[in-house]
C-alpha cells in the first residue's frame, strides 16, 4: 500500500446542513487526515471548468447551479490508498446503493445532492488538487 493523496469537496447540501464536522471525522475515522481544507464559495466559472469533463452531459447545468447555491469545503486528504479509501467511506453515488456507514448512505438526499466528490483515480487527484490548491496550501 503506498501513501497518496486525494482530493474531496464537501457538497452544498452537506455545508447547508452544518454535516461538515460529521463528514470529515468519517474520513479521520476511516484513517485519512485533512491535510489541506477551505471552505469556499464555488463561482460559476469555477464549477464549470471544474466539471468541464460533463459539459456535454445533459445534467451539467443543474450539477452547476447546485454546487455554487451554497459554499463547500474543498480538502486534500492523504493516507495509505487515499484514493480508494475515499471512495469507499464516501459510498456508491446513489445513497439507495450505498452501503451501511458510508457519507452518503447517512447523509445523501438524492442522487444529485449526495453530500461528497471524491477523486476517481491519482491522475485525477493531481487535477482536482491543483484546481483549488497551492503547493503551499498542503500542509502535511
Amino acid at each position: 500500500m503506498a501513501i497518496e493523496r486525494t482530493f474531496s469537496i464537501i457538497k452544498p447540501d452537506a455545508t447547508k446542513r452544518n454535516l461538515t464536522g460529521k463528514v470529515v471525522a468519517k474520513f479521520e475515522d476511516a484513517g485519512l487526515r485533512v491535510v489541506a481544507s477551505k471552505r469556499i464559495q464555488m463561482s460559476q466559472a469555477q464549477a464549470e471548468g471544474f466539471y468541464a469533463v460533463h459539459k456535454d452531459r445533459p445534467f451539467f447545468g443543474e450539477l452547476v447551479e447546485f454546487m455554487i447555491s451554497e459554499p463547500v469545503v474543498v480538502q486534500v486528504l492523504e493516507g495509505e490508498d487515499a484514493i480508494a479509501k475515499n471512495r469507499e467511506v464516501m459510498g456508491a453515488t446513489n445513497p439507495a446503493d450505498a452501503a451501511e456507514g458510508t457519507i452518503r448512505k447517512e447523509f445523501a438526499l438524492s442522487i444529485g445532492e449526495n453530500s461528497v466528490h471524491g477523486s476517481d483515480a491519482p491522475e485525477t487527484a493531481a487535477e482536482e488538487i491543483k484546481y483549488f490548491f497551492n503547493d503551499d496550501e498542503i500542509v502535511g
